[in-house]
């Protein structure tokens, strides 16, 4: 019995293309036995608030520039449809924030007028020099520390889970996993485990779920055990996919890593896997 999918994306995230259909995403879900799927769209500023910490920390802007605003409308008219059309899948609306401890006051008033039922959180960008920079383009910059700009993007991780309550699952923790140079099988994992025992221990403490994103490489057991011992809870399953075909996708992998790691499913199909 597959988990439900906790992160997806639609047409209605910047990055998704012409193909991206969120009732196609529906069906798909149908299709794999899936009992449920979030569409949490991307929530990322380019302009943003005078009483965010963004403005207090002195970031003026974001490199590059190419998010575009949620239509929030048309949204929720598609998720209307979408439950009438599937009403064997639940269905749940959903927003990805990016760097939410930076947007405390954008992040609040878009969910005040369009709220939404899960809220993730994500950490993609870094701030360099009054600037928001994608950590894609942070690991391939020239003269890079690599190492240590995973160490600094693992502090920040700990910063966004202390300063932003709005998110109620962190989002792919190993995100830079995926740009590492020289390729994703050659990140060194075990290098950053204080750093991630740091995050995990602010995590469980908040109370919230970490998810496994079934896009990045598949976390190691090892990984969610030093999550489970550092106190986690709860563990969320996401696929990540930025097209219908994507959704679920590997989950019946990633259900035998976490079930390794001690994790079982919870109260019922659509709740967060326990410890």
């Amino acid at each position: 019995m597959l988990p439900p999918d906790n992160h997806v994306h639609s047409e209605f995230s910047w990055d998704t293309g012409p193909r991206a259909s969120l009732l196609r995403a529906c069906a798909h879900a149908v299709d794999i036995g899936l009992p449920a799927v979030a569409f949490t769209e991307h929530l990322d500023f380019t302009v943003w608030d005078a009483a965010d910490r963004a403005t207090a920390q002195g970031l003026k802007d974001r490199h590059p520039a190419n998010q575009l605003p949620i239509d929030v409308d048309l949204y929720a008219e598609t998720i209307w449809e979408a439950r009438e059309r599937y009403p064997q899948l639940r269905v749940w609306s959903g927003v990805e924030a990016g760097e939410p401890h930076l947007f405390g006051a954008s992040v609040a008033a878009h969910l005040q007028a369009a709220p939404v039922d899960r809220v993730l959180g994500s950490l993609h960008s870094l701030p360099v020099d009054g600037r928001l920079m994608g950590v894609n383009r942070l690991l391939h910059a020239p003269g890079i520390d690599v190492v240590a700009t995973m160490r600094r993007y693992l502090t920040e991780m700990v910063a966004m889970i202390e300063h932003s309550d709005v998110f109620q699952v962190l989002a792919h923790c190993d995100f830079p996993r995926r740009y590492w140079p020289g390729g994703r099988d050659e990140y060194p994992e075990a290098v950053f485990e204080e750093e991630y025992r740091a995050v995990f221990r602010a995590l469980a403490g908040s109370g919230r779920a970490l998810e496994v994103n079934t896009t990045s490489p598949l976390w190691s057991v090892e990984l969610l055990r030093w999550y489970r011992e550092e106190g986690g809870d709860a563990v969320s399953f996401g696929s990540d996919g930025h097209q219908p075909h994507l959704v679920g996708q590997r989950f019946e992998l990633a259900v035998d890593v976490v079930e390794q790691a001690g994790f079982r499913p919870g109260r019922d199909r659509f709740d967060f896997w326990r410890r």
